[in-house]
């Protein structure tokens, strides 16, 4: 028996069960802006000090996405040594 006449359907079998990678997209979030001008930071310091709390809020959120980005891809490289071990075991004997 060719292993070279399976090659297609081994491709589509491991594509098949291996399932879809998709990885996090974490955005990191914007600077808030301060105005160089003292009495333009005064008149906005309001929205100013709510920029800086959305900031420090949305900055927490992703290091928290990196961290679980980081878990899950740590994960996945952890499947994907194995099953290129059994490749490499299964493929020693053609």
């Amino acid at each position: 028996m060719k292993l070279l006449q399976f090659i297609p359907q081994i491709i589509l079998l491991s594509t098949l069960l291996s399932g879809p990678a998709y990885g996090a997209t974490c955005l990191a979030p914007q600077r808030p802006f301060v105005p160089i001008d003292p009495v333009a930071a005064a008149e906005y310091a309001d929205l100013i000090r709510a920029d800086f709390e959305n900031y420090i809020r949305d900055v927490q959120e992703y290091f928290q996405c990196l961290d679980q980005e980081r878990a899950r891809a740590f994960e996945e490289a952890g499947e994907v040594s194995q099953q290129y071990g059994m490749f490499v075991n299964e493929t020693r004997g053609e």
